[in-house]
């Protein structure tokens, strides 16, 4: 019998998340790759068996913009395995224009903090039955300048937005996913499964490929040393595998040196945190769970 920790990860084909993957495969972990796009797979597949030859690797399709086929992924990944160790929600989408997606969410709540809460939520139990379990999701620092929260209004807001709005969005996405992970963590208080969250820093990742000239900026900042993505993935990493961290539940860390940090308001107050996973929940009831 395979004794390998299963590790399922999104976003695993680019960026960050190609190097969590990569480093994961070294350390010993079996994976699980939710992805949109098998030719992907494919490549980090080549990619990891040259570094971890051997390793298992488990691919589930699935778009994150809909969230009917992110909770049909889960359910897939929950039959597939019979424990699951650690699961890391890492993909994250910063779109400078507004998209909507098949579910009438804007694309950025949906990708960044809908899809993780769905695809969590959906394989709480067998994380709870595999204890000790971890989940990590990568948030961003950059949530400090998320401004103001309004609940109801910000999960389903889908009007157009600028350029200049669209980095305030993407960072309340991210202050989602702290005050998700937080609230988790107290839910989750007993069963041995840790959440935990991090500042993955500033990193040339492509994930503002959208701008004007974003490619050239990207390889300026290579040749200048400045966003390098291993510090990023690093922290992820550490959080899914380091005894450190074992019982760090709650946790928000920053990719410096692993640095604790505190959830930037308005969204620090355990009430307004558990305010937002029944928003959450109630907004999805009947679009992606029905009667749960």
């Amino acid at each position: 019998m395979d004794t390998r920790p299963i590790v399922v990860i999104t976003g695993a084909t680019s960026g960050l998340g190609r190097l969590a993957a990569l480093e994961l495969a070294r350390w010993g972990a079996q994976l699980g790759i939710v992805a949109r796009s098998q030719t992907k797979v494919d490549a980090l597949r080549q990619e990891i068996d040259e570094v971890a030859p051997g390793t298992p690797v488990d691919t589930f399709i699935a778009d994150l913009t809909s969230l009917r086929d992110v909770r049909r992924a889960g359910k897939e990944i929950d039959a597939h395995y019979r424990r699951i160790d650690v699961l890391i929600n890492n993909a994250g989408v910063h779109a400078f224009s507004q998209r909507i997606t098949p579910d009438g969410f804007a694309e950025m709540v949906a990708v960044n903090y809908l899809a993780p809460w769905v695809l969590t939520k959906t394989l709480l139990d067998k994380l709870v039955a595999s204890a000790p379990a971890r989940v990590v999701t990568v948030a961003s620092e950059g949530a400090r300048w998320a401004g103001s929260i309004d609940l109801a209004h910000d999960l389903t807001v889908t009007a157009d937005y600028t350029k200049r709005e669209a980095m305030t969005l993407y960072f309340r996405s991210k202050l989602m996913d702290i005050m998700f992970t937080q609230e988790l963590g107290r839910r989750l208080a007993g069963t041995g499964v840790t959440a935990t969250c991090c500042d993955p820093g500033f990193n040339t990742t492509g994930l503002g490929r959208e701008l004007p000239l974003a490619g050239v900026l990207e390889r300026a900042l290579h040749a200048m040393r400045i966003g390098d993505p291993r510090r990023g993935a690093g922290i992820i990493v550490r959080l899914a595998t380091d005894p450190a961290f074992a019982d760090a539940t709650g946790g928000y860390f920053s990719a410096k040196d692993a640095k604790p940090l505190t959830c930037p308001e308005p969204g620090r107050s355990h009430r307004i945190q558990a305010d937002l996973w029944n928003a959450t929940a109630n907004v999805l009831d009947g679009v992606v769970f029905d009667g749960w």
